[in-house]
């Protein structure tokens, strides 16, 4: 099966960015079949969400912690979007992620704060988006470094991708903040 007839029905043209907030919401995690598609219909319910998302595969720094349900979860997926008709998200952190991702349908990729610091992990995503059109988010790094996202985001550029959007999910600093990720929205300038 080729890249292309993974992903035939790309959403080339779904944010609206001339009337309001794009809104992907779910859960951080997609646990149980039921968790997820329970919170989809409520989300779906609401009247206000563009597409739905949950973490299949999950980061952690240490191991023996919960890392997702993988490809378990991508099956519940059909399940979520056939009750939803809404779009589905999640993030990859690997070619094989999404390979596996778009074989199962899901229709925006993200990569992650902690995948974009690493140039070579994003190429690799990148060589493995080659040929196929899929909406990617971007997370910024962990750390205020902006020529790593910019970086990040012309690796995936140049893989062909144009549905791109840069996700701000603010800093992780040693300053004592109210916000989990400090937003430091001055190092753009």
């Amino acid at each position: 099966m080729s890249k292309q007839e993974l992903h035939l029905n790309p959403l080339s043209s779904w944010i609206q960015f001339d009337k309001k907030p794009l809104i992907i919401a779910g859960p951080c995690s997609a646990e149980t079949e039921e968790q997820v598609v329970n919170t989809a219909l409520a989300l779906k319910k609401l009247g206000k969400v563009d597409a739905i998302r949950a973490g299949v595969w999950k980061p952690r720094t240490r191991p023996n912690s919960f890392e997702g349900n993988g490809a378990v979860a991508l099956s519940w997926i059909k399940s979520i979007k056939e009750a939803t008709g809404l779009p589905f998200a999640t993030e990859v952190a690997t070619p094989q992620h999404i390979e596996e991702a778009l074989k199962y349908g899901v229709d925006i990729l993200w990569i992650g704060a902690r995948s974009t610091v690493n140039p070579f992990t994003v190429q690799e995503m990148a060589n493995a988006l080659k040929g196929v059109d899929v909406p990617v988010l971007i997370k910024n790094p962990i750390n205020p470094e902006l020529a790593l996202w910019i970086g990040a985001i012309e690796r995936i550029y140049n893989a062909g991708i144009r549905n791109i959007a840069a996700i701000h999910r603010g800093f992780s600093t040693h300053q004592k903040t109210k916000y989990r990720n400090a937003p430091l929205w001055q190092i753009s300038n």
